[in-house]
């Protein structure tokens, strides 16, 4: 029984020391695992100490070309697409013009990115590197705007060409119908004038009475009753056909229009003016010959010059005198 015992024991004893074995070999394994990693880390930790020296180093070589000269003119470059940029968003389609102020504040910001470097001394090949890509792209923005702006400006020269065009044509066309409406209302004066009828043949004259009451011609005042006016008024086949009335002016010595009622008024080319008498006529286009007679019904005629005027149609057409004693 005791020999029993002691195989078991020795058995677990074995087993125990195995598994002891075998953790030291895995504490081992881990062991070597970790410091590769750790190796690992650290060469990588070196490798970007090591960049960051080379950066910087860079930095070191580049300070003398990116010097007051190179910023400045970054600054400068910038500031001049931001004052482009206020032109063109002027300029450029309304629909553009978000997009346009968007580029603007880009530009800004970079601005104030460079400036803040240069305040504080930081100013690197890197950065210096990055904002003239973004200078470059920002310029080829602008360019594709600026192209479009003047295609946009070239269509409204051309527009403007034609409308000019246009215009001298349309003011071409205004003289032209200007020029037809004046020979037109030209020729109309002259139709109109060549259907004004014409009176001639004037043989105006003091009548007095006669004991038989017949009148006879006198140049005597104090015996003149009546004034008579014959004339002929001459054919004219453009002018208007019909009833038509004929007005008699006698204008005394004194410039006084004779009448026998102050009503007798009639509407002239010159006004509205007085006459002594009148005669309605049927006019065919065709000569007629006819008389006017004004009765002075008491009234006493004066020595001197007498005018006589004829008026058809509101124009006067024919005048005459005479004399009485």
């Amino acid at each position: 029984m005791s020999e029993l015992n002691e195989a078991t024991t020795k058995k677990s004893n074995g087993v125990f020391i195995g598994i002891i074995l075998l953790l030291l070999v895995g504490i081992g394994v881990m062991a070597v695992m970790y410091s590769k990693k750790n190796s690992e880390l650290n060469d990588c930790m070196n490798d970007n100490l090591e960049l960051k020296q080379q950066m910087d180093d860079m930095n070191k070589m580049m300070a003398p070309y990116i010097g007051e000269d190179a910023t400045d003119n970054l600054l400068k470059d910038f500031k001049n697409m931001v004052d482009d940029y206020d032109k063109i968003i002027k300029e450029g389609r309304e629909e553009d013009q978000e997009a346009m102020k968007e580029q603007q504040a880009k530009i800004q910001g970079l601005i104030g990115e460079l400036e803040t470097a240069k305040r504080s001394g930081n100013v690197k090949a890197s950065l210096i590197a990055k904002l003239n890509r973004e200078n470059e792209t920002l310029r080829t923005i602008m360019k594709g705007y600026v192209k479009q702006i003047d295609e946009l400006n070239t269509k409204n020269l051309q527009l403007t060409s034609d409308l000019d065009q246009t215009t001298t044509q349309l003011n071409s066309t205004t003289v032209e119908r200007d020029t037809y409406k004046q020979d037109a209302e030209a020729k109309g004066e002259q139709v109109k004038k060549g259907s004004r009828l014409q009176a001639y043949g004037f043989s105006s004259v003091g009548l007095r009475m006669k004991l038989n009451n017949m009148t006879e011609e006198s140049n005597k005042a104090k015996s003149v009753v009546q004034i008579k006016s014959s004339f002929t008024i001459s054919e004219n086949p453009i002018t208007t056909a019909g009833k038509k009335t004929v007005y008699m002016q006698v204008v005394n010595p004194d410039g006084k229009t004779l009448q026998s009622r102050s009503s007798n008024t009639v509407q002239t080319e010159a006004g509205n003016i007085a006459f002594s008498d009148k005669k309605d006529i049927d006019y065919n286009n065709e000569r007629i010959d006819l008389s006017i007679y004004y009765d002075l019904k008491g009234e006493e005629a004066i020595k001197g010059n007498y005018k006589v005027k004829i008026y058809c149609d509101g124009n006067l057409i024919g005048t005459d005198s005479f004399t009485l004693k």
